[in-house]
Order: structure tokens, then C-alpha cells, then sequence
């Protein structure tokens, strides 16, 4: 997809082509940081608020799910190179996002301490299996000599503008509806972000060459 656009009395302003897997996976990112800027400015309240638990717990939950999630995506991104494939590392990821969906439609039901801890860890087990796919993914079908750009696109807007729009409204949606609903928003956006993610089926490669550099087209 290329844009590109007029200003009065200024030059053509052109957008980079950008594939169709770059493309996809950038629009399912900005989904997926809106859903969590929604609760990251609201968990410690939720925590303190309506569960009733020690601020310590919000804290303790935070280093509970990076704990795991830095833990267990080691092996997962270990499998997911040996087998040189593009189809486990999709399933793997549809799998971790529908995870990731149902803990956050599960916080809604939440009242003790040891539950948000449970589910920070099926949280952690679910983004597990993301993190590696999709940045494999995303690094397999970047177009070259346009790295840089589509790192900085997926970071700028992804990444960078789904938190400022995320960030922007969850607090207007704590005063307006409470905490507790905003977790099904959230959920809501992780499965939409999904879905988004199913059109990347008939882009992705079912065998990868164990050479990348054949994958990359560096050789013939």
C-alpha cells in the first residue's frame, strides 16, 4: 500500500509502500496497545479500590506476570526457530492473543488478592506465546532497505499512538462506567486484535528455509 498527498505549495508528500503482512500486523498492534493503555493507568486501583487488597499486591502482580513471561517465551522462541516454519509461529500467536482475550473478560468477575496473581499468570503464559511469533514474523516480512522505517512505524504509531489514545481514555471511562467494564473493553480489543491477525493466514510461509538468507532472497 502506498499513500501519498498534496499540501498546498509543497512537494508531493509520498508514504512508503508497505506490505501487506507489515501492514496488518502494524493496524492488529495499535488494536492490542489500545487494550492494555485502557488498564495499565487503572490496575493499581482496581487492585486497591475494588478488591480490597495491599497496594503491594498491584506491584507484586506486575513482577508476578513479567516474571513468567520473561521465563517461559525463551523456550517458546527456541521451538519456534527450530521447527523453521511461519505456521506454528501463527498459531502460536491466534492462541496467546485468545488467552490473553479471556484473562482480561475473567478480571471483570475478580474479588481476592491470590486471583489477580492467577490470572497475571495466564496472562504472562499467553503473551508468552505472542512476543517471539510476532516479532519473527514481522522481522521475516519486512521489506528491505525500509527496516528502520517499519520498526519506527510499528513503534510511532502502534505502539507509541495506540497508548496515547488508550491512556487518554481510561481514565474518562474509570469516571463514566468504573474499572470493572473496562477489562471487558479490553478483552473485547485483544479478540479484535485477533482477528485482525487471521488475514495474515495466507501470507505466512508454511516451511521457513534453515538458511534465512534464502528466505530473505540473499541467495538463490
Amino acid at each position: 500500500m502506498k499513500i501519498s498527498f498534496n499540501l498546498p505549495n509543497m512537494r508531493k508528500i509520498s508514504f512508503p509502500a508497505i506490505n501487506q503482512v507489515i501492514l496488518i500486523m502494524t493496524i492488529a498492534e495499535f488494536v492490542f496497545a489500545i487494550s492494555v493503555a485502557f488498564i495499565t493507568p487503572v490496575f493499581a486501583l482496581f487492585v486497591v479500590n475494588d478488591i480490597k487488597a495491599p497496594v503491594a499486591a498491584a506491584g507484586f502482580s506486575v513482577a508476578v506476570y513479567w516474571g513468567i513471561k520473561s521465563i517461559l517465551q525463551l523456550p517458546i522462541a527456541r521451538y519456534l526457530d527450530k521447527n523453521h516454519g511461519e505456521i506454528d509461529d501463527f498459531y502460536s500467536m491466534i492462541g496467546g492473543l485468545f488467552i490473553m482475550a479471556c484473562v482480561q473478560y475473567f478480571y471483570y468477575f475478580v474479588g481476592s488478592e491470590w486471583q489477580i496473581y492467577l490470572l497475571q499468570s495466564l496472562m504472562a503464559v499467553g503473551n508468552a506465546f505472542v512476543t517471539p511469533p510476532f516479532l519473527a514474523i514481522f522481522s521475516r516480512h519486512i521489506d528491505k532497505d525500509k527496516e528502520a522505517f517499519e520498526w519506527a512505524l510499528w513503534s510511532s504509531f502502534s505502539i507509541g499512538a495506540g497508548t496515547a489514545f488508550g491512556g487518554f481514555f481510561s481514565g474518562i471511562l474509570a469516571i463514566t462506567i468504573g474499572i470493572r467494564p473496562i477489562f471487558l473493553i479490553s478483552g473485547t480489543l485483544i479478540f479484535i486484535g485477533m482477528v485482525i491477525h487471521v488475514f495474515l493466514r495466507p501470507y505466512i510461509k508454511p516451511k521457513v528455509p534453515s538458511d534465512l538468507g534464502q528466505f530473505y532472497g540473499l541467495k538463490k
